[in-house]
Protein backbone atom coordinates (compact mmCIF):
# COMPACT_ATOMS: atom_id res chain seq x y z
CA UNK A 1 0.00 0.00 0.00
CA UNK A 2 3.07 2.49 1.07
CA UNK A 3 4.42 1.90 -2.45
CA UNK A 4 1.08 2.01 -4.36
CA UNK A 5 0.86 5.26 -2.36
CA UNK A 6 3.94 6.93 -3.05
CA UNK A 7 4.29 5.86 -7.09
CA UNK A 8 0.49 8.12 -6.78
CA UNK A 9 1.65 10.92 -5.63
CA UNK A 10 5.44 10.65 -7.62
CA UNK A 11 3.09 10.16 -10.75
CA UNK A 12 0.44 12.98 -9.55
CA UNK A 13 3.61 15.64 -8.82
CA UNK A 14 5.48 15.06 -11.84
CA UNK A 15 2.48 15.05 -14.05
CA UNK A 16 1.23 18.47 -13.16
CA UNK A 17 4.38 20.11 -14.26
CA UNK A 18 2.99 22.07 -16.34
CA UNK A 19 5.61 22.38 -19.75
CA UNK A 20 3.33 24.65 -21.68
CA UNK A 21 3.29 27.18 -19.33
CA UNK A 22 6.87 26.82 -17.99
CA UNK A 23 8.43 26.95 -20.94
CA UNK A 24 6.35 30.30 -22.42
CA UNK A 25 6.97 32.07 -19.31
CA UNK A 26 10.68 31.12 -18.63
CA UNK A 27 11.14 31.82 -22.52
CA UNK A 28 8.80 33.91 -23.89
CA UNK A 29 7.61 36.04 -21.37
CA UNK A 30 4.16 34.63 -22.37
CA UNK A 31 1.33 32.89 -20.09
CA UNK A 32 -0.18 30.63 -22.60
CA UNK A 33 -3.07 30.27 -20.80
CA UNK A 34 -4.13 34.20 -21.94
CA UNK A 35 -4.31 32.99 -25.28
CA UNK A 36 -5.62 30.65 -27.99
CA UNK A 37 -7.60 28.50 -26.15
CA UNK A 38 -6.65 29.04 -22.70
CA UNK A 39 -5.46 24.95 -22.50
CA UNK A 40 -1.93 24.20 -21.39
CA UNK A 41 -0.93 21.62 -23.77
CA UNK A 42 0.54 21.31 -26.36
CA UNK A 43 -1.90 22.61 -29.47
CA UNK A 44 -2.49 25.46 -27.76
CA UNK A 45 1.35 26.05 -26.73
CA UNK A 46 1.82 25.73 -30.64
CA UNK A 47 -0.81 27.93 -31.83
CA UNK A 48 0.67 30.75 -29.74
CA UNK A 49 4.24 30.17 -29.42
CA UNK A 50 4.87 28.25 -32.83
CA UNK A 51 4.76 24.94 -33.98
CA UNK A 52 8.15 23.83 -32.74
CA UNK A 53 7.16 25.02 -29.31
CA UNK A 54 4.02 22.84 -29.38
CA UNK A 55 5.85 19.86 -30.28
CA UNK A 56 8.40 20.13 -27.85
CA UNK A 57 5.35 20.44 -25.06
CA UNK A 58 3.75 17.72 -26.51
CA UNK A 59 6.81 15.69 -26.26
CA UNK A 60 7.40 16.58 -22.89
CA UNK A 61 3.89 16.43 -21.39
CA UNK A 62 4.47 12.53 -23.16
CA UNK A 63 7.21 11.63 -21.77
CA UNK A 64 6.10 12.66 -18.59
CA UNK A 65 3.59 9.29 -18.24
CA UNK A 66 6.49 7.36 -19.69
CA UNK A 67 9.16 8.25 -17.27
CA UNK A 68 7.04 7.78 -14.27
CA UNK A 69 6.02 4.61 -15.28
CA UNK A 70 10.36 3.34 -16.16
CA UNK A 71 10.71 4.86 -12.37
CA UNK A 72 8.21 2.63 -10.91
CA UNK A 73 8.95 -0.16 -12.72
CA UNK A 74 12.41 0.29 -11.19
CA UNK A 75 11.31 0.56 -7.66
CA UNK A 76 7.53 -1.09 -7.97
CA UNK A 77 7.24 -3.59 -10.42
CA UNK A 78 3.24 -4.19 -11.14
CA UNK A 79 2.57 -0.65 -10.19
CA UNK A 80 3.24 1.50 -12.92
CA UNK A 81 -0.47 1.10 -14.81
CA UNK A 82 -1.53 3.32 -11.64
CA UNK A 83 1.62 5.49 -11.50
CA UNK A 84 0.92 6.39 -15.32
CA UNK A 85 -2.78 7.44 -14.56
CA UNK A 86 -1.66 9.61 -11.93
CA UNK A 87 0.46 11.22 -14.36
CA UNK A 88 -2.84 11.61 -16.22
CA UNK A 89 -4.49 12.82 -13.48
CA UNK A 90 -1.74 15.79 -12.51
CA UNK A 91 -1.87 17.14 -15.72
CA UNK A 92 -4.97 18.04 -16.48
CA UNK A 93 -5.08 18.99 -12.37
CA UNK A 94 -1.90 20.55 -11.52
CA UNK A 95 -1.02 21.71 -8.05
CA UNK A 96 1.25 23.83 -9.48
CA UNK A 97 -0.71 26.08 -11.94
CA UNK A 98 -3.65 26.19 -9.88
CA UNK A 99 -5.46 22.17 -10.59
CA UNK A 100 -6.26 24.07 -14.38
CA UNK A 101 -4.26 22.19 -16.51
CA UNK A 102 -4.40 20.59 -20.46
CA UNK A 103 -6.60 17.49 -21.50
CA UNK A 104 -4.43 14.36 -21.16
CA UNK A 105 -3.71 13.63 -24.66
CA UNK A 106 -0.14 13.34 -24.94
CA UNK A 107 0.07 12.09 -21.71
CA UNK A 108 -2.32 9.37 -22.64
CA UNK A 109 -0.26 8.47 -25.28
CA UNK A 110 2.69 8.48 -22.82
CA UNK A 111 0.52 6.07 -20.87
CA UNK A 112 0.13 3.43 -23.76
CA UNK A 113 3.63 3.01 -24.58
CA UNK A 114 4.30 2.96 -20.86
CA UNK A 115 1.59 -0.12 -20.97
CA UNK A 116 3.20 -1.48 -24.18
CA UNK A 117 6.85 -2.00 -22.46
CA UNK A 118 5.87 -2.60 -19.14
CA UNK A 119 2.56 -4.34 -18.61
CA UNK A 120 0.70 -5.61 -21.50
CA UNK A 121 3.66 -6.31 -23.72
CA UNK A 122 1.65 -5.93 -27.11
CA UNK A 123 2.62 -2.76 -28.80
CA UNK A 124 0.73 -3.19 -31.92
CA UNK A 125 -2.45 -3.34 -29.49
CA UNK A 126 -1.82 -0.70 -27.11
CA UNK A 127 0.08 1.79 -28.56
CA UNK A 128 1.07 1.26 -32.42
CA UNK A 129 -2.58 0.97 -33.54
CA UNK A 130 -4.12 3.52 -31.26
CA UNK A 131 -1.19 5.91 -32.50
CA UNK A 132 -1.81 5.18 -36.23
CA UNK A 133 -5.56 5.56 -35.73
CA UNK A 134 -4.98 9.14 -34.24
CA UNK A 135 -3.00 10.34 -37.47
CA UNK A 136 -5.15 8.39 -40.04
CA UNK A 137 -8.16 10.61 -38.25
CA UNK A 138 -6.53 13.60 -38.14
CA UNK A 139 -5.58 13.24 -41.93
CA UNK A 140 -9.06 12.79 -42.89
CA UNK A 141 -10.72 15.42 -40.19
CA UNK A 142 -8.08 17.76 -39.21
CA UNK A 143 -8.99 17.98 -36.12
CA UNK A 144 -6.79 17.28 -33.21
CA UNK A 145 -9.40 17.28 -30.59
CA UNK A 146 -11.19 14.62 -32.53
CA UNK A 147 -8.52 12.18 -33.45
CA UNK A 148 -7.28 12.39 -30.05
CA UNK A 149 -10.54 11.23 -28.20
CA UNK A 150 -10.96 8.71 -30.90
CA UNK A 151 -7.18 7.21 -30.88
CA UNK A 152 -7.56 6.68 -27.13
CA UNK A 153 -10.84 4.90 -27.19
CA UNK A 154 -9.42 2.50 -29.65
CA UNK A 155 -6.82 1.77 -27.43
CA UNK A 156 -9.29 1.20 -24.59
CA UNK A 157 -11.52 -1.61 -27.20
CA UNK A 158 -8.43 -2.91 -28.12
CA UNK A 159 -6.64 -3.95 -24.98
CA UNK A 160 -9.96 -4.97 -23.24
CA UNK A 161 -10.94 -7.11 -26.03
CA UNK A 162 -8.02 -8.53 -26.89
CA UNK A 163 -4.87 -8.37 -23.86
CA UNK A 164 -6.64 -7.85 -20.49
CA UNK A 165 -9.99 -6.82 -19.27
CA UNK A 166 -8.64 -4.89 -16.04
CA UNK A 167 -6.71 -3.30 -17.70
CA UNK A 168 -9.24 -2.58 -20.84
CA UNK A 169 -11.26 -0.76 -17.92
CA UNK A 170 -8.91 1.49 -16.90
CA UNK A 171 -7.95 2.57 -20.05
CA UNK A 172 -11.51 3.27 -20.95
CA UNK A 173 -11.88 4.91 -17.96
CA UNK A 174 -8.69 7.18 -19.19
CA UNK A 175 -10.37 7.15 -22.63
CA UNK A 176 -14.08 8.94 -20.74
CA UNK A 177 -11.88 11.08 -19.31
CA UNK A 178 -10.23 12.15 -22.15
CA UNK A 179 -13.47 12.77 -24.11
CA UNK A 180 -14.87 14.38 -20.95
CA UNK A 181 -11.60 16.96 -20.78
CA UNK A 182 -13.13 18.11 -24.77
CA UNK A 183 -16.42 18.48 -23.84
CA UNK A 184 -16.31 21.88 -25.58
CA UNK A 185 -14.61 20.92 -28.27
CA UNK A 186 -17.20 18.51 -28.83
CA UNK A 187 -19.77 20.69 -29.08
CA UNK A 188 -17.49 23.05 -31.49
CA UNK A 189 -17.43 20.05 -33.42
CA UNK A 190 -21.16 19.56 -33.55
CA UNK A 191 -21.32 23.35 -34.20
CA UNK A 192 -18.82 22.72 -37.41
CA UNK A 193 -16.90 25.57 -35.90
CA UNK A 194 -13.98 23.18 -34.12
CA UNK A 195 -10.66 24.29 -35.49
CA UNK A 196 -8.78 22.56 -37.57
CA UNK A 197 -4.77 22.25 -38.86
CA UNK A 198 -4.06 24.82 -41.03
CA UNK A 199 -7.26 26.61 -41.01
CA UNK A 200 -5.49 29.54 -38.70
CA UNK A 201 -8.46 29.39 -36.40
CA UNK A 202 -7.89 29.97 -32.45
Amino acid sequence: MVKLLLSLLIGYLIGSIPWGLVIGKVFYNTDIREYGSGNLGGTNAGRVLGTPIGFLVIFLDGSKALLVMIITHLISPGLEQYAGLAVCIGHCFPIFAGFKGGKAVACSYGFLLGLALFVTHEYLLTFILPLLTFFFVLALSKMVSLSSMIGVSMAAILIFFFVDKTIGLMVFALALFVIYRHKTNIERIKNGTESKIGSGKK
